[in-house]
């Protein structure tokens, strides 16, 4: 890209931002997604665009589970600052040796069913996590993620339905272990949050349509109670 130039003018931004930045490479999991299904990849930046809107003007925010981290920026650019955690170090290093100066942010590993993230944070979110969850373990998964919370905070999780699980790929059900229905999502959180929100999602589209067609769930969490029920 030594000399070469556009054909029209307006593009030339685009070899000079090759020049000075490089070319993006994707993350782990981004990878595999862009080699066997790319239109995944619109599903998940579709997930994290909801999460965006939802904590937008939320001063510090903590994703857990955050993966190769490849489409949080997309939340980066709505909040004060964010950190991304995982329990798996090999993703830490990965997102870690990928990030830019543009978009920073910090990246940690930390088990979740271990303790609480250290800090008061005023948002947090998980994304295609909690299904990896034993049911025996989602109380002190869940517990965790909202000790790390500040007195006002919230909660997004976002997982694949039970009913979607007819049409999953092999590759993810070997870790879903803990997909549920919207009204059993509803009240997992209920245990922990006053006021509960939900929505489905089909492909990219987030709507508040018939949940037992829906192949994704979101549910938002606020007021947290004193004691979990």
């Amino acid at each position: 890209m030594g000399g070469e130039r556009t054909k029209e003018r307006q593009y030339e931004v685009l070899l000079r931002y090759a020049r000075q930045h490089g070319l993006t490479s994707l993350g782990l999991m981004t990878n595999q997604a862009w080699l066997d299904d790319p239109k995944r990849l619109a599903f998940t930046f579709a997930r994290y665009k909801f999460v965006a809107k939802m904590f937008a003007g939320r001063g510090n925010v903590l994703e857990v589970g955050c993966g190769d981290a490849f489409a949080t920026r997309i939340v980066v650019q709505e909040v004060g600052s964010l950190t991304a955690t995982d329990f798996d170090p090999l993703f830490i290093s990965d997102v870690k040796d990928r990030m830019g100066d543009t978009w920073r942010f910090a990246a940690e590993s930390h088990d979740m069913l271990d303790k609480p993230f250290p800090g008061s944070f005023d948002a947090a979110y998980a994304l295609d996590v909690f299904e990896h969850i034993e049911p025996a373990d989602e109380n002190r998964f869940l517990g965790n993620i909202v000790d790390s919370l500040a007195p006002h905070g919230a909660v997004i999780i976002g997982m694949p339905s039970l009913e979607s699980q007819a049409y999953a790929s092999e590759i993810s059900k070997q870790g879903h272990v803990n997909c549920k229905t919207m009204p059993e999502l509803r009240e997992t959180m209920e245990r922990f949050f006053h006021n509960v929100f939900t929505f489905s999602m089909n492909d990219e589209v987030v709507h508040t349509g018939y949940h037992k067609m829906a192949h994704y769930l979101f549910a938002l969490g606020c007021e947290r109670r004193e004691e979990p029920r």
